[in-house]
């Protein structure tokens, strides 16, 4: 059982005027196992949340803290977050021209293990994994996200966090640009792998309809900078009726 617990965590990015605040005091808890939803306007802060998380370096840390299972997250390198156990799918994933996506896959395999998979087992986890996407095999041979369309793109976030198998997936706008079949087909493979692997799920989204497909357990409402409702499924329902005016007004 694995938890990654967000304690008043405040995040700015540096402007020529100093520091500009954009999370101002985030508290969550996920435990392994639960999809919390993070939901709200475009410019509140949710992608900002997950941005920081995973440590990139465009933002400042100002207070509060994140740890997993007990481990600062914010004193480790980008890396060594992806080794304890934290994913991050990207909204708008980088192309990589040159690096084929079965190389990159076992390099991230093998990074995270410690020693490179053994060639047949690897290859068939692979082409199980791409199989239960409906990825076609010749996809392992292109380069990573080149060319690739949203479905695709999404499609191979899925087959990452399938194979390294983290504790925690942080899922940044997954149903962004997709279709309604690759979004099915995007969700189930969320759903199978929750399943299998008992994985926490942070689902940042900014409309509710992936959530049709993926049932949160908890939803949390971001605007300001901050969590300003929490509740159940129900809570995207009235959402998805009433939209965000409420809380951009408070």
């Amino acid at each position: 059982m694995s938890k990654l617990v967000i304690k008043n965590l405040h995040v700015g990015v540096e402007t020529e005027s100093g520091i500009t605040e954009i999370l101002r005091g985030v508290d969550l808890t996920i435990n392994s196992g639960e999809v919390h939803a993070i939901m709200g306007p475009n410019g509140s802060g949710k992608s900002t949340l997950a941005y920081s998380i995973a440590g990139h370096p465009k933002y400042t840390i100002t207070s509060g803290s994140v740890t997993l299972d007990g481990a600062d997250v914010l004193e480790m390198s980008v890396d060594e977050r992806a080794k304890a156990g934290l994913f991050l799918a990207m909204q708008y994933p980088v192309e990589v021209p040159g690096v084929s996506v079965a190389n990159f896959l076992r390099t991230a395999a093998t990074a995270l293990r410690g020693e490179a998979p053994k060639v047949r087992t690897w290859v068939g986890e692979v082409k199980d994994a791409m199989s239960k996407l409906a990825m076609d095999p010749a996809f392992s041979e292109r380069s990573v996200n080149e060319g690739f369309s949203g479905g695709e793109k999404k499609r191979h976030e899925i087959l990452q966090m399938e194979l390294l198998k983290p504790k925690i997936a942080i899922l940044d706008e997954t149903d962004s640009g997709l279709d309604v079949d690759a979004l099915r087909i995007v969700s189930e493979g969320v759903n199978r792998v929750k399943a299998e692997q008992n994985l926490g799920i942070m689902l940042i989204t900014h409309y509710t309809r992936i959530l049709r497909y993926i049932k949160p357990d908890f939803v949390h409402v971001f605007a300001g900078g901050k969590i300003v409702e929490e509740g159940g499924p129900e809570l995207a329902d009235r959402l998805e009726e009433k939209g965000y005016a409420e809380y951009v007004k408070a």
